[in-house]
């Protein structure tokens, strides 16, 4: 009966990125608010984005805590203060941030010591972790940041390699043994598939490590749910072999206005103020939301496009820009814009300098459409608030991100990217941006997506309430784990 009785302590180690950091957050609270200790590990950059959060989930009562090791920024060679994957701006400097992350294990290896966790929630970027918890006998969860789909996708790729039979990069093929029919060019297929021609040795071989840890893991634990990509998940668990949990959608467990208006950040508009006051003088999937993540650096000619297509298309808009003012004032023009563009636009566009409340604007009911760059928690995030896509991926595995939503679940349209090309994006001219906004706004087949995105947010909603699929995975990964430490 003691062993019941005991609590488990679980450790989440997301890697250092907003990407991986905001769900892995979300992740520990949702174990916490089950009556779980939950103890996240992070370095001193990135332990007070957490603050906020975790001192509110503590003020509920929920036992959730941070421990924050040093990064060895100077000892890898990086610039001082370089503790997030989306400061490395190349590269060269993306290999010794990674190079960076492998260094952490004495530390950890000391924390696991220390505090004896029951498990260790660890980023797949970190393949170390396996033989860590395997030393002191503590299960080991690998965390993806991404669903099951584009899991599926790149082991097929690497089993197969398909894309060894086409004569040029821009030749489409299919990825054999999948539930869909799905097509791809090897320009589209991300650093972290073997046959990418792009890829480096040292890309390659980290990648091959990775899937070699995992393999050697408990299980993994995906932020999704069975409804949005079924045959996807039982691929993955059923022909893959693969011990899975999906316990998503994470963004939905959190219900605290405040944590969701400061998933990674404090947004850079003040986020119950002029932001959604402004979304409510607007009808209902009036305005186009439009956002590339904190990773994806847009050059100024690509947002001059945008600006373009965006006036051209005539929808009311919110657009998230990685930008700041010029240090000039408020009046001064900024290159990328349009002479005049805020201007003309008064009423009718707005646009966020740096950080946004993703998930409290894409919830609301004014915003009709989102263009997004298809990273996962972007894609999650859309489909929770049951809002359809234009889909403009950039690298990282939303290639695959795209497909799902345009090809599997089709609630949106492509802008036409062709290359998987790290951090700046394919260039999309205006026309294909305007062409592509109009689609989803008032397309032939925007009410047609509309109406299936809307079916989708409310299974997803339902997914982590009492009784949903997410909701009893949950529970299944939490009696695995008392079982072991009983």
């Amino acid at each position: 009966m003691g062993n019941e009785k005991r609590q488990l302590h679980m450790f989440f180690f997301p890697f250092m990125a907003q990407g991986h950091m905001i769900p892995a957050i979300d992740m520990a609270k949702l174990f916490a608010s089950r009556g779980i200790k939950a103890t996240i590990v992070t370095t001193p950059l990135n332990a007070p984005l957490l603050a906020k959060t975790i001192q509110r989930s503590q003020n509920l009562g929920v036992e959730i805590g941070v421990l924050v090791i040093k990064f060895p920024t100077i000892e890898a060679g990086l610039p001082e203060g370089c503790e997030s994957f989306h400061m490395a701006s190349s590269h060269g400097v993306q290999q010794k941030f990674i190079k960076a992350t492998t260094m952490l294990e004495p530390q950890i290896d000391q924390l696991l010591q220390e505090h004896a966790p029951d498990c260790l929630v660890a980023d797949m970027f970190f393949p170390w972790a396996t033989d860590i918890a395997t030393k002191y006998g503590v299960p080991r969860l690998v965390f993806h940041g991404t669903g099951f789909f584009p899991l599926c996708a790149l082991e097929c790729l690497r089993l197969y390699e398909p894309g060894k039979n086409v004569s040029s990069d821009s030749e489409l093929f299919s990825i054999p043994n999948l539930p869909n029919d799905i097509k791809l060019t090897r320009a589209q297929l991300p650093v972290l598939a073997e046959e990418n021609v792009e890829s480096t040795e040292f890309f390659a071989k980290f990648f091959k490590a990775l899937r070699e840890s995992e393999a050697r893991s408990y299980g993994v634990v995906v932020n999704s749910f069975y409804e949005l990509e079924q045959d996807y998940v039982d691929h993955y668990r059923k022909v893959m072999g693969r011990k899975a949990w999906h316990i998503g959608p994470l963004s939905v467990c959190i219900k605290d206005t405040e944590d969701k208006a400061q998933r990674g950040k404090a947004s850079s508009i003040d986020e119950h103020g002029y932001c959604l006051k402004w979304l409510d003088t607007k009808k209902p999937h009036s305005v186009v939301y439009i956002c590339f993540g904190s990773v994806a650096d847009f050059n100024d000619s690509q947002l001059l496009e945008i600006a373009m297509g965006l006036e051209a298309s005539g929808q009311q808009f919110i657009w998230v820009v990685k930008k700041e003012k010029n240090h000039g004032g408020e009046e001064e023009e900024e290159e990328w814009l349009p002479e005049g563009f805020e201007k003309r636009m008064e009423g009718k566009g707005l646009i966020i300098r740096g950080w946004a409340p993703q998930v409290l604007i894409l919830d609301h009911e004014a915003v009709g459409g989102f263009v997004t760059h298809c990273g996962w928690n972007s894609i999650l995030e859309g489909v929770a608030a049951g809002v359809p896509m234009v889909t403009w991926p950039v690298s990282a595995e939303q290639f695959f991100n795209e497909k799902l939503v345009t090809q599997v679940i089709k609630i949106g349209v492509s802008v036409g990217a062709q290359r998987w090309v790290s951090l700046k994006g394919d260039n999309i001219n205006r026309d294909a941006i305007e062409k592509a906004v109009k689609r989803i706004m008032f397309g032939e087949e925007a009410e047609e997506m509309r109406s299936r995105a809307k079916v989708l947010g409310e299974l997803a909603r339902r997914a982590v309430e009492e009784g949903g699929s997410s909701y009893l995975d949950l529970n299944a990964v939490i009696e695995d784990l008392k079982a072991i430490g009983s």
